[in-house]
């Protein structure tokens, strides 16, 4: 199963990111993985967050330009090789991955990855066909 990613479109200026931090933290949203890619000129904020509606919803009506993707969350265990070993069964079967990008509220000795594949229906099939743990909410 796949989770829901918000995409933000930011322009690279002073204040903005904390901006969408402050209007997900007032609309009661909690973030569980955050990453940004930036240019000189602008910038995508993607997260993955507890209320996707409240946060898309909150970000709109602040002026912010959002998008919602699919993307997978699996977790891998905490030692030497792990995302490799999910990086190569990727490769395996010809699994482009557009990003990742990683969230510290696994459980445990286990780390949460957000990948954002090419072709999500494959990938999901590889992920349960190997028996990788996928994390559908956390």
């Amino acid at each position: 199963m796949s989770i829901k990613q918000i995409s933000v479109f930011l322009e690279n200026d002073t204040g903005r990111l904390a901006a969408v931090t402050k209007v997900i933290a007032d609309a009661g949203v909690n973030l569980r993985a955050i990453s940004i890619a930036d240019t000189a000129d602008f910038g995508i904020l993607r997260l993955i967050v507890d209320k996707v509606t409240d946060a898309q919803d909150a970000l709109a009506k602040a002026g912010f330009t959002t998008r919602l993707s699919d993307v997978v969350a699996v977790e891998v265990e905490d030692r030497p090789g792990s995302l490799s070993d999910v990086m190569s069964l990727f490769q395996r079967f010809e699994v482009n991955i557009e990003y990742l990008y990683a969230s510290l509220e696994g459980t445990e000795g286990k780390a949460v990855v957000i990948f954002k594949l090419q072709n999500l229906e494959l990938g999901l099939k590889i992920i349960k066909e190997h028996g990788i743990k996928m994390a559908d909410e956390f």
